[in-house]
């Protein structure tokens, strides 16, 4: 059967036909897609985790029992599961296991760009990078096998491109695995030193076992034309290569990245008069090659950093790049992201921004728009879970000096969940005194509306209980607990008043749905009839101060011919911000004019 895929969906069809039966993740772009399709199959048991290395140990339980297991994650999110990563490695497998690594070249939705290839050799664990999505899927079976074969867990190395880019694939049916026998194997599974010992000798017996897989496996192949020109590439810089080159260069291309195959690459390089080797982020495998004798060019002329797309290849080569179109650039608007026209964030932004002497420790989320303009609401951010860690320290720090500075740590719902839940326990443990606010907009709204313990929703859409925030702050020996509608302008600048005056740790949390969630049932019984009020400009009594357009919202616009603000009825969700912001009342209900 053949289908249209992205790389995300060829993944999980191809755990699927591998038989998996448990998947965990946590969204995180480029990887979200993984787990939500994995979550369409029936047979397979998958679930979001509150955090990636709850997601990788639910996968080795799984695995343990006898399952074959998946968990997906993005490119940083490996860097919260590296503690059981690295020990997996030691410990093997009973099911087949995959842990996919979606990795960002050219950070395009993350904080940091890393070359997960890394973990691969740091681990000491087998990695496969497919090119694209017949590759995706076919790889994403195979892992599995060698999973087992290797008693090993298998790294998939994902990149954006490929995770995101739709090509045919020819697709199969599930193959029905039973799940292995469990049986209690003390000196595998309970990695103490005396154990771990022996499994690290024998992680290097498994090393050498994949490393004559690297050289046989059809995963690495020589594509052989004009030797003039020879190309080492892993993933979709084959493709970018192959687009430049053409039948002009030979390829090697690699998708059995570790342990690397030294005899094929070797005989590789000595059939060719020159050699490239291009690859995405690190020099992964140019140092490699350069340890076997060989010279190249590589990170010496290509960027260390970003997409190597094919115009990057074509300018690092010839020094040119083929024509393009021009255009008058200086007629192009500049657009920066910005918080959406309802956004529940707005209100708190704009009351936070307002204060001269606080300093915003920020997180990971679409709240992090708020450091922009018109808000200047934040002044960090770092990763999941840092907002509140940091804005304690700052506040330690901050009372030594006998500064009148204030700390306000801002983290959404769910990267309070994912790690925020243990900075906050640190905070209160520690007699902190930083205000922290967790901005609840009923969702994992940046990654695309996924749930979370919060939301009362599993991935697979079953009703559960629903993880208080309030509670759990509580349960940790904060006193001062607040929930507020961030749309209330008054409420917000009131109770940062308030909580700003206390010295100990205390929480606000801002309770509104994400504007473009879909609404579930306990949505729309706790917040009534919501997002229907749409506003407008009565231009009679609009004076053209501007007042309206520091709210920041993209549905608001000023015609400076008429010196009026105006609302694009079609964008505007009737938040009503703008409005309270307008001291001539001239924003109003649209069924009121």
């Amino acid at each position: 059967m053949k289908k249209l895929l992205t790389g995300n969906e060829a993944v999980a069809r191809g755990a699927w036909e591998a038989g998996v039966h448990f998947a965990a993740a946590y969204p995180g772009t480029p990887s979200t897609e993984i787990l939500e399709n994995l979550s369409t199959y029936e047979e397979v048991v998958a679930e979001w985790a509150p955090n990636e290395k709850v997601a990788l140990e639910s996968a080795i339980g799984a695995s343990l029992a006898g399952g074959r297991a998946i968990a997906s994650m993005k490119h940083v999110g490996l860097n919260v599961a590296a503690d059981p990563l690295f020990t997996f490695a030691y410990t093997g497998v009973n099911g087949g296991t995959v842990i996919v690594s979606a990795d960002d070249p050219g950070m395009f939705s993350s904080q940091d760009e890393q070359d997960n290839r890394n973990y691969a050799k740091a681990a000491k664990m087998p990695m496969l990078e497919p090119a694209n999505s017949q590759e995706a899927l076919d790889m994403s079976k195979l892992a599995f096998e060698i999973s087992e074969q290797f008693d090993a867990p298998v790294l998939l190395r994902m990149t954006t491109r490929v995770c995101h880019s739709k090509s045919i694939v020819e697709s199969g049916e599930r193959a029905e695995i039973p799940l292995k026998p469990y049986s209690r194997k003390i000196n595998k599974y309970v990695a103490v030193p005396a154990v771990a010992k022996v499994l690290r000798v024998q992680l290097e017996d498994k090393l050498s076992a994949l490393r004559e897989y690297a050289e046989t496996t059809p995963l690495n192949f020589a594509e052989y034309h004009d030797k003039s020109i020879g190309v080492v590439c892993s993933g979709v810089c084959y493709h970018y290569a192959k687009e430049v080159f053409g039948e002009n260069a030979s390829y090697l291309k690699l998708g059995f990245t570790y342990p690397l195959p030294p005899r094929k690459i070797a005989a590789f390089c000595r059939s060719v008069d020159k050699l490239y080797v291009i690859e995405e982020n690190d020099p992964y495998l140019e140092e490699f090659i350069r340890t076997l004798g060989f010279d190249v060019f590589g990170k010496d002329i290509f960027p260390a950093y970003d997409e190597q797309t094919p115009e990057v290849i074509r300018q690092a080569v010839y020094g040119k790049m083929l024509p393009q179109l021009d255009y008058e650039r200086s007629k192009v608007t500049p657009r920066p992201p910005a918080l959406c026209a309802g956004c529940p964030h707005r209100g708190f932004f704009y009351e936070i921004g307002r204060r001269k002497n606080v300093m915003i420790t920020g997180d990971i989320g679409c709240y992090t728009l708020g450091s922009g303009a018109p808000f200047y609401g934040l002044d960090s951010t770092i990763c999941m879970g840092a907002s509140i860690s940091m804005g304690h320290g700052a506040a330690k720090m901050l009372a030594r000096a006998n500064s009148d500075i204030k700390v306000v740590s801002v983290l959404g719902d769910s990267t309070f969940f994912h790690s925020g839940m243990t900075s906050l326990l640190g905070s209160a443990y520690n007699g902190g005194a930083c205000v922290n606010v967790i901005l609840d907009n009923r969702t994992t709204g940046m990654t695309g509306h996924q749930d979370n313990p919060g939301t009362g929703y599993t991935a697979t859409g079953e009703p559960v209980t629903v993880i208080n925030i309030a509670d759990v702050a509580a349960s940790f020996g904060i006193r001062h607990i607040r929930t507020i509608d961030p749309n209330n302008l008054s409420e917000v600048r009131q109770t940062l008043d308030e909580f700003l005056a206390l010295d100990e740790p205390s929480v606000i949390i801002t309770r509104w749905p994400c504007a473009l969630k879909k609404f579930s049932a306990e949505d729309k019984e706790e917040f009534g009839a919501i997002f229907i009020d749409k506003h407008t400009v009565d231009a009679d009594k609009c004076i053209g101060c501007r007042l309206c357009m520091k709210a920041g919202c993209p549905a608001l616009s000023f015609d400076t011919a008429q010196k009026k603000a105006q609302i694009d009825a079609a964008a505007c969700l009737g938040c009503g911000v703008c409005a309270q912001l307008c001291n001539k009342d001239a924003i109003v209900k649209a069924q009121e004019v």
